[in-house]
């Protein structure tokens, strides 16, 4: 079984979620990002309608991804006036630009497998979350993505800087999607 397989980690999701504090200094920051959030819920709802995934993690991603902006791609948060450059480079594949976000998200959903994943509850939320953004921490580093856990006990340093470039000393400004969902689920 792989160690990055839900079975295998549906344990762990669920002790750093019951165990989880946000740090209190990071709480505005939390309320203000799930309230941006909530401002796009009819979009997420929308591309929740066609694909399956829940409107809160599709808001969680907008929200790491794209800073809430419908002018970027979901997938990682290029302009819509072109296909992606970043990595994954060159989505979508169909259509031309510029790209409507609905379509972009939906397209960012599929090519990550999302559309029609049936496990959302908070832990396979949680482990979709931390899949859409990779497994370097959880392989490579042994310690808690900061995409989840930054701005909880969870995590306090260690980060990508760029793809392959890890900084054992860098601390991520981003609050985690773990802290956002906490938000969302509670309001």
């Amino acid at each position: 079984m792989s160690n990055t397989s839900f079975v295998q980690l549906k344990p762990s999701y669920t002790s750093l979620w019951a165990s989880m504090v946000i740090n209190p200094q990071k709480m505005s920051v939390v309320n203000t990002q799930a309230a941006r959030i909530k401002l796009g819920i009819e979009q997420y709802k929308a591309v929740e309608a066609i694909t399956g995934v829940p409107w809160m993690f599709i808001g969680i991603i907008h929200s790491l991804e794209c800073d809430c902006s419908f002018k970027k791609h979901l997938h990682n948060g290029d302009p819509l006036t072109a296909r992606t450059i970043q990595v994954p480079a060159g989505r979508p594949l169909k259509g031309e630009p510029p790209f409507t976000w609905k379509d972009s998200a939906v397209d960012a959903l599929t090519m990550k497998k999302l559309s029609g994943a049936n496990e959302w509850s908070t832990e396979g939320i949680i482990y979709q979350l931390e899949a859409y953004n990779g497994w370097g921490y959880r392989l490579y580093r042994n310690i808690n993505t900061p995409y989840l856990w930054a701005g909880s006990n969870h995590y306090t340093k260690g980060k990508y800087a760029a793809d392959g470039k890890y900084d054992t000393e860098l601390v991520s400004k981003q609050i985690g999607a773990a802290l956002l969902l906490k938000a969302l689920s509670t309001k």
